[in-house]
């Protein structure tokens, strides 16, 4: 990873989630060879986050939802490695590979996309007994634990508290991921009873969907919540809006209105927060992101550029505020930051970032979705094709296998099988996210 002697200014992206990837595919196009493009990041592929529902729920193949960087990327040298110290004075990024071998890449031009991690709050607990939802490792081994539970409590349970546990599924945070979790998880988990012989016909799979805010999906378009809401409570999932949790145990969790939910599957899709290595680069936070100006320059370094969850880019359509930390977002944002790059290189001009919103897109499993493309609202199939037809967009690669996938899913059952390829102990909570540049993935408790 050292620097050797170059004549090609570099232009060094670290992280390669929606902004990063977006960034880096857009300068390979504008640049053309007159500037060296480096992407720094832990592994080999793009991960397509929205999906990841799919993948717990053994629609999608995991494969599906990632896109390879080598192969998509051409005019872009990838560097394995996770980002541990920025030094901006000397224009270099101290880094370190998959193996542990520490490295440093000097930069002419760097853009900060490092993305955001679970949020996690003072709740006993919680980091202990909770699965968080940000990665491929976490949607791998949720998929295997629900199947496992399942089939645990098919071959048949002595103590009773044990079988309603393992019956139980909560899943904390009804936005945009705790809402498709919970309903692909009920359709899932559904699906496997019936391949059970044993199991006890009188309890059905339990899943409960709480979250403190008074709706599903806060802050969203109320017709979505509404539409969202509705297709939960029918399929069976028991939302619990108003409520939150006060304690998570071995056994179970504590709700803040003194019921105790006996559970083996506590799955956190609360929110994120941004990547806690922006705090060490040393440069302004607001809300702990880094403050940029509306071309996503850092002020005092026009050198250095920022987008996604680890900026704070200023909403021009809603002044005195910043952009949600939203992929759509993150991708738009990518996009800008490509062209404010190459204009600081002397190609192009500069542009300050601005949007128009596009609308949102729930998938709710089959042919169940709520959406509001250009602000109207659908539900139905209808909303189901425009969500799916907006994946398929969206993806940079894989279109064709996603697709073929959901179309075996239509016409055949879902494989029932555990993998075994993760363990609890690979997905702690309060580690960051693994397709996100600054990754620790240390083991924790069991």
């Amino acid at each position: 990873m050292t620097t050797a002697t170059r004549r090609r200014p570099r232009v060094l992206i670290v992280g390669a989630g929606f902004a990063g990837y977006r960034t880096a595919r857009e300068l390979s196009r504008t640049l053309r060879g007159r500037a060296e493009i480096v992407l720094l990041n832990p592994t080999d592929y793009f991960l397509y986050l929205p999906l990841l529902p799919q993948v717990a729920a053994g629609i999608l193949e995991p494969r599906r939802v990632t896109v390879s960087l080598p192969g998509t990327l051409r005019n872009v040298r990838l560097v394995l490695g996770t980002a541990e110290r920025i030094d901006l004075d000397a224009r270099t990024v101290h880094c370190t590979d998959p193996e542990g071998t520490s490295g440093r890449i000097d930069y002419d031009r760097l853009v900060l996309a490092v993305g955001s991690v679970s949020k996690l709050l003072p709740i006993p607990g919680i980091a202990e007994h909770a699965t968080g939802f940000r990665g491929l490792p976490e949607a791998l081994y949720l998929r295997d634990h629900v199947t496992r539970q399942i089939e645990l409590m098919a071959a048949g349970a002595d103590d009773p508290a044990t079988a309603e546990a393992r019956r139980t599924f909560v899943v904390v945070g009804a936005g945009y991921t705790g809402t498709e979790v919970a309903a692909h998880g009920k359709m899932f988990t559904d699906a496997l009873v019936r391949e059970q012989p044993h199991w006890p016909r009188d309890r059905a799979p339990r899943w409960l969907l709480v979250d403190v805010a008074d709706r599903v999906l806060p802050g969203l378009d109320e017709r979505l919540a509404a539409t969202a809401d509705r297709v939960l409570r029918d399929r069976g999932v028991e939302v619990r809006t108003r409520t939150s949790v006060k304690e998570s145990t071995a056994d179970g969790v504590l709700l803040d209105d003194g019921e105790f939910v006996p559970t083996r599957s506590l799955i956190w899709c609360v929110g994120v927060r941004p990547d806690p290595f922006v705090s060490q680069v040393g440069v302004p936070l607001q809300q702990g992101r880094i403050v940029v100006t509306p071309e996503l320059a850092v002020p005092g370094h026009p050198e250095v550029f920022a987008c996604g969850d680890a900026a704070a880019v200023p909403d021009l359509a809603r002044p005195g505020e910043i952009t949600p930390m939203t992929a759509q977002h993150a991708s738009r944002q990518g996009k800008t930051a490509a062209r404010n790059v190459a204009a600081s290189l002397g190609l192009g001009t500069p542009a300050p970032y601005r949007h128009d919103a596009l609308g949102f897109a729930v998938d709710l499993g089959g042919v169940k979705a709520a959406a509001n493309p250009f602000g109207v609202p659908l539900s139905g199939p209808v909303a189901g094709a425009v969500t799916r037809g907006y994946h398929l967009a969206a993806m940079p690669g894989n279109r064709v296998r996603v697709a073929a996938d959901w179309l075996l899913d239509a016409a055949l059952p879902r494989q029932a099988v555990q993998l075994g390829l993760v363990r609890s102990w690979q997905v702690p909570l309060d580690t960051d996210a693994p397709e996100l540049a600054h990754t620790r993935g240390a083991p924790g408790k069991e």
